[in-house]
Formats: C-alpha cells, structure tokens, sequence
C-alpha cells in the first residue's frame, strides 16, 4: 500500500552549521522518511546560513548561504533553527522570524537569558511558536517536563549540575587529588573545556541556564542579571580533601528556589560551588554529565540525568523541538507561551539561609578558639562544629555552621580576616544539606 501524498512541505532554515548544526542538519538527512513520518509531511532544508561556505564542502552548495537575514525573513521558510549562538545577530534575526510568525527553535541559552521576554513577545504578538529545550543540559528532557507536564504543579526548588566541563573538572579532582590547573588541563586537552574556558568556569554558562529554569518554575521574568553567580577557579584541591573529610564532594549547581519569609514568597538563583553531601542523588553525577533535580508539590522529587552538552546529544534536543513546531504548522497550533504572571521578587544572596565550611590557619595559643567562638556569637551565627589540625605554626581550624543567612556568614568570614589570632582564611565554601 502506497504512502498518500502530502499537500505541503515544511521548509527549514538553519542559522549555523558548527558541532550542533551540523549534527542536526546530518539528522535532517539521513532519518528523512522518520521525520517525514513523524511530523505528517516532508520536511526540508531550503537554506543553511554560514559565514564561510567553502569550510562546509560535505554541505550541498546550493543550500549554503552568507546573507543570514535573508534567511530569516524569507516567507517561504516555515521554521527557523539558530545554533550559531551569540547574543547578536541572533536576537534580531530571531526576531525577524518570529515576528513573519516563523516557528523558532534555538539552543542559545546565553539569548534566552537575556532576552527571553522580548522573543517571547514577538512569539504572542504573530502566534508563532518558540521552542529550546536544546538551551539547558543538551539532550536531556527538562524544558518540555517543567514548563509542560509539571505546568499542573508547583514547583518549590530546583537544583542541577548543568555544565559538563566544570563538572567533568570536580570529578577529576575529587577522583584523582588532582590540582585545579591539572584537572582544566585535561578537560581542555579532552575537549571538554574551551581554549578560553571562561564561560564554563566562572560560571557565567550556568547562570543563563538558572536563569531559564527559574523563569519557567516559577512563572517569573528571571536574567542572567538576577542569578547569583561565583565559579570553581578558586576550588582548591585542599578544599576538595577537606569536603571528603566531612563526607560531601564540591559541586558546581544552580539552585533555583522558592522562599517564604515574613514578607512573603520570593525566588532565589544563584550558581556556586557547593560541599554536597555524597547521600545526595547529585553528588554521583560524575564526569560530563548533567543533572537536574526538581522539587514540586504533588509529583515530589524528580530526576533527569544524561549527556548535556555534545553535537549529537544536543542536536537530539533541537530535533525533538523541530518536530514539535512542524507538527504545530500544519495544524495551526502553537506551543506553551511565557507564563509570568506570579512576577515573584528576587531574594538577594545575602538572605539565602545556608552552611558555612571555613578553614583558617590560627595561632596556637591559649584563647584563640574562644575568640574565634565570640566572632561567630557577635555575627549571630551557631557553630556546629569545630576541628583543630596540627600544632603550632601549622595549627588550622576548621569550622563548620548550622544554618544561617549569607549576609552574617559572609560578615563572619570578613571579621575573622582581620583577627590577629587568624594567620590566614584558606577557604570558604557553601555546605549543601542531603535533602
């Protein structure tokens, strides 16, 4: 029995062909007729935007194109994939599309997290569709679940290892006692981490990615801007030995909350290297891998793991969208639009309740430890608990806090700076709980 014929073709347009598009583009190809089956009608390439088309000898020529704009505001281009990344010409050329009401699918988190609202916009004011679950932890499902399946729900935290490089870095650290300029070296000579590794390391990477998550949780505009963010160039593997020793690893994690405080409910997103105790689901998650952990009401604790960064996992993610987005124009329908109607205020860092492990060398002497004790007293923070190492000129005091907000913590650290009794605080890192 023959196939029935299609009365339309859904035409795409591809703006970039590095790592993800090209895996995409391949996908587009070799899996044709699954597509074709899929979505309910042929789907194809009409253009693929590059700057330098004679770097893509394995691209039809005919496809290939420079003028990037063109391509965008082209009528007969039903679907528009940006995996070129940047902020621009990418947010124009989005916007060029979105408003012609062209379906949209990107990976570009960086974009999303600071101007989401704004493609948002031109998507509501043309009914077009906007789609990225490629922006956050690659291949992994996560975008459609907390913006589709928990849109029932209410989501109270979420909490992920969302960069594979800076976790791929801990791991090997944690695994081998390897220094951080060690462990970066590989990751860089492995391909994990960039030349310029910056955006990974710094952190800056998975802020935009607490960004997006926290906007979708908690149905409120949430920037790159808002999300508080420290990095793991300054993980030791001191620190590292000293977070075994209280049984957690570090990781690096996005944690993205509601809070209710006696000024009622707000958000907190923040990315930093935390102590996370080795009973938590996270603290597993081992090499490149990403995962998320997500908290809500009425489904409970949730877990999504697997590759998050990668040509092929990711692609995978833009397929899934492309699919989605082509169904929904030959039947005229459209995907979940921005839902920011709770418009929660932000809690600032300084309020965050967390654990403090601070290491310091001191002078061993009579009386030290009890100044030490009146600094946390005066500051309003309770000790939970304290370990001297060594004697003498290598006596080290190692303190951890019970809970506590960051302001007074952070003051606590600054103050025993200045002790005298203090030779030095060698580090200061946020304990996470096991729950």
């Amino acid at each position: 029995m023959s196939a029935p014929p299609f009365d339309r073709t859904i035409r795409v347009g591809l703006l970039g062909c590095g790592v993800v598009g090209s895996e995409v583009l391949r996908l587009l190809t070799e899996q044709a007729d699954e597509i074709t089956a899929r979505v309910g009608a042929p789907v194809l390439v009409a253009a693929v935007a590059v700057r330098s088309p004679h770097n893509y000898p394995a691209v039809d020529p005919s496809l290939l194109t420079t003028d990037s704009a063109a391509l965008a505001a082209d009528p007969t281009i039903d679907v528009v994939i940006e995996v070129m990344g940047g902020l621009e010409p990418a947010r124009e050329l989005l916007l060029t599309a979105l408003n012609r009401g062209a379906g949209v699918v990107t990976a570009n988190k960086a974009l999303l997290a600071a101007h989401g609202p704004e493609l948002y916009e031109a998507a509501d004011a043309s009914g077009a569709n906007l789609y990225f679950e490629a922006a956050v932890a690659g291949a992994i499902p996560l975008i459609r679940p907390i913006r589709e399946s928990l849109a029932g729900d209410r989501i109270s935290r979420i909490m992920g290892i969302v960069n594979g490089t800076t976790n791929y870095i801990l791991s090997a650290m944690d695994a081998s006692g390897d220094s951080y300029d060690d462990a970066l070296a590989e990751a860089t000579r492995l391909g994990y981490a960039e030349a310029d590794p910056t955006a990974d390391v710094e952190g800056f990477d998975a802020a935009s990615k607490a960004a997006i998550l926290a906007s979708l949780a908690f149905h409120t505009r949430v920037s790159v801007d808002d999300v508080h963010r420290e990095g793991i160039s300054q993980v030791s593997a001191a620190v590292i030995a000293a977070a075994d020793e209280i049984g957690c690893t570090v990781k690096l994690l996005a944690i993205c909350e509601r809070v209710s405080d006696g000024s009622g409910e707000r958000i907190s997103a923040r990315v930093h290297p935390v102590m996370l105790p080795r009973t938590h689901p996270l603290a597993s998650v081992n090499g490149a891998y990403n995962a998320v952990y997500v908290e809500a009401e009425a489904a409970g604790k949730l877990m999504f793991y697997g590759p998050g960064a990668g040509g092929a996992p990711t692609a995978s993610a833009v397929m899934g969208d492309l699919v989605t987005v082509a169904r929904n124009k030959l039947v005229g329908g459209r995907g979940p639009r921005e839902s920011a109607y709770a418009d929660l205020p932000l809690q600032p860092i300084g309020d965050v309740p967390t654990m403090y492990h601070i290491s310091m060398d001191v002078d061993d002497r009579a009386g030290v430890l009890a100044q030490v004790a009146k600094c946390f007293a005066d500051h309003g923070v309770s000790i939970s608990t304290v370990r001297q190492q060594g004697t003498g000129n290598d006596a080290t005091l190692v303190v951890v806090t019970h809970t506590g907000v960051d302001s007074a913590l952070a003051a606590t650290v600054n103050e025993l700076g200045e002790m005298t009794a203090v030779r030095k605080v060698n580090s200061v890192m946020r304990v996470a709980n096991a729950e």
